[in-house]
């Protein structure tokens, strides 16, 4: 995955959030702002509720991997997300997790 297709300044993710379209699930939650001159770009936020640091390296990790799986699948490439880990995604299996943004993705695009 590029660094071209990844959020990473404050502002942006600000940007996404304030929209307030969201997909809610029970690992995750989903910011998404579609634009039309934009690529598709997406962004990862843990909070510091999730475990300390190594739990929430390992959380991004794999969700970073999820998305790579998933990108070629998408509809929508017109579109920027965030993707929030909620307390649950630690306590489900990787494959369940998998399962449940593929599941998400594929009511968003």
């Amino acid at each position: 995955m590029k660094n071209e297709n990844i959020v990473k300044k404050n502002h942006h993710f600000q940007k996404i959030i304030g929209k307030k379209n969201y997909l809610k699930g029970r690992s995750f939650i989903i910011y998404f702002c579609k634009e039309k001159q934009d690529n598709f770009k997406y962004g990862i936020s843990v909070g510091k509720r999730i475990g300390n640091a190594v739990v929430r390296n390992k959380v991004k990790r794999q969700i970073r991997n999820m998305v790579y799986y998933l990108l070629p699948t998408l509809k929508t490439k017109d579109a920027q997300i965030v993707i929030m880990a909620r307390n649950q995604f630690i306590t489900k299996t990787f494959e369940y997790n998998f399962n449940e943004l593929k599941s998400l993705l594929k009511n968003f695009g």
